[in-house]
């Protein structure tokens, strides 16, 4: 016996009887578990305009809320949504609702892609 911190029916050694235990062979089946398809979505934004937020080439700029940026390193473009960039060459940046906070557009004449934050100083 355990001390009197264990909770339980101390009283009780026997095995229970047989008819406890469903037969070897009657398993039940397992409930089926319904599958619900994800699809990535931005909070409170339809997701035709989610869309075109990760197309950047398609979207506009805002009418206001656009920076100039100077960028500090050269960054490699991962893919083509993104923008290739050069240490020290200025760009006209932009943030756009329900985009990653560490990424914005960027413009460079009639070339734009997203653009990683930490490789730029944002201007004036």
């Amino acid at each position: 016996r355990f001390s009197g911190t264990f909770v339980g029916n101390a009283e009780s050694t026997s095995p229970l009887p047989a008819t406890a235990s469903p037969p070897a062979g009657a398993a039940a089946p397992l409930p089926a578990v319904p599958t619900i398809p994800v699809v990535p979505t931005i909070a409170g934004v339809p997701s035709t305009v989610a869309e075109s937020v990760l197309n950047p080439s398609e979207v506009k700029p805002p009418a206001s809320g656009t920076r100039r940026a100077r960028v500090l390193y050269d960054y490699e473009a991962a893919d083509s949504s993104e923008l290739a960039l050069l240490a020290d060459e200025l760009l006209t940046v932009y943030s756009l609702p329900g985009m990653d906070p560490d990424w914005l557009i960027g413009e460079r004449g009639n070339q734009k892609g997203k653009v990683p934050v930490t490789y730029l100083e944002l201007l004036s």
